[in-house]
């Protein structure tokens, strides 16, 4: 099968190409600069520009789509220029080339709106309640993609849950760097139950989506380890494997909320060098539950994660030793 990832230069997006490379497919990765895929071929262009999105998916058989602007910060415009209408004009140029599968890569994100998530499988995305630009931009476009899926166009729509691992310039990045500086609090008293997922446990279920989508098309999932653990727990575990201190303090989960609140505001008007230091989703994130039933991912899409989360951060504390 003749595969076109976009977005493969990033963490998750090099990962999942990678591992459809593994699976004997000809994959070519679609995004601004080289992704560094071994086996893979590079298309470079922009999601946001038709021509670009045409030359790129002329000639394969299906779409892993990842491309997208993930921030908690940035231009609403922006947000919806990449993540709205880039779908919008990748699903066009897939109908157009005669493109027969299509694996949306979303967001639990999408149906989030503040309250906690406790054993629910997937929501419906939900724009008008998700919180922040990304999370409304991404729900607005899996919606666009899920509206596509027809006989012509299968479509499978998966979410994988704060995806972490070695090299992850994210979440692991900014989470080690706070924890150094002695500006990473707990919320409330991080008891909150949480999942995650390991980088090469989601790469290979979005691998797994691709291989089921004409089984399985029209429909959403999540995907997580299927662990999950207290917040306080989680970050105590990476904290520990990069060799930085675990957190020391708290904040109340009210107050972290209406001061994430407050720097959105702010940072709307005077926009920092980096991401705002909390907003409001961040800190509801880390301050409420959401784990997720994993039992329809695993039958549907007949896949099972194969790192556990300790196992996970053994292989992130090798990583920083040997770094």
């Amino acid at each position: 099968m003749r595969v076109l990832v976009t977005g493969a230069s990033g963490f998750l997006g090099r990962a999942v190409a990678a591992a459809i490379v593994a699976a004997g497919h000809e994959v070519r990765c679609f995004q601004r600069r080289p992704s560094g895929v071994t086996g893979a071929t590079d298309a470079l262009g922009s999601i946001t520009e038709p021509s670009d999105v045409a030359a790129a998916v002329a000639g394969v058989d299906a779409i892993v789509h990842l491309a997208a602007k993930v921030s908690l910060a940035g231009s609403p415009a922006e947000f919806d220029a990449v993540n709205v209408e880039g779908t919008r004009s990748l699903i066009a140029a897939a109908r157009a080339a005669g493109v027969h599968r299509l694996v949306f890569v979303s967001s639990p994100s999408v149906a989030h709106s503040g309250s906690s998530i406790t054993g629910d499988d997937a929501l419906p995305a939900d724009p008008e309640h998700a919180r922040g630009d990304y999370a409304r931009t991404k729900a607005a476009a899996e919606l666009l993609a899920l509206a596509a899926d027809s006989e012509d166009l299968r479509v499978v729509v998966v979410r994988p849950h704060l995806v972490w691992g070695p090299g992850d310039t994210q979440l692991i990045a900014r989470i080690v760097e706070r924890a150094r500086a002695g500006r990473l609090p707990l919320l409330g008293h991080g008891a909150a139950l949480i999942d995650s997922t390991y980088i090469d446990n989601a790469a290979d279920a979005i691998a797994a989506a691709l291989e089921r989508v004409d089984a399985v098309h029209g429909n959403a999932y999540v995907i997580t380890n299927g662990e999950p653990r207290p917040v306080a727990e989680l970050l105590a575990g990476i904290c520990q494997a990069a060799g930085v201190a675990t957190p020391a303090w708290s904040v109340p989960a009210g107050v972290a909320r209406a001061a994430g609140s407050v720097i959105e505001a702010a940072w709307r008007v005077f926009p920092g060098d980096d991401e705002p230091p909390m907003t409001r989703f961040l800190a509801e994130q880390l301050s409420t539950a959401h784990w997720f039933d994993q039992r329809r991912t695993r039958a549907d899409l007949r896949w099972t994660p194969a790192v556990t989360l300790n196992e996970g951060l053994a292989r992130l504390a090798e990583h920083y030793r040997t770094a």
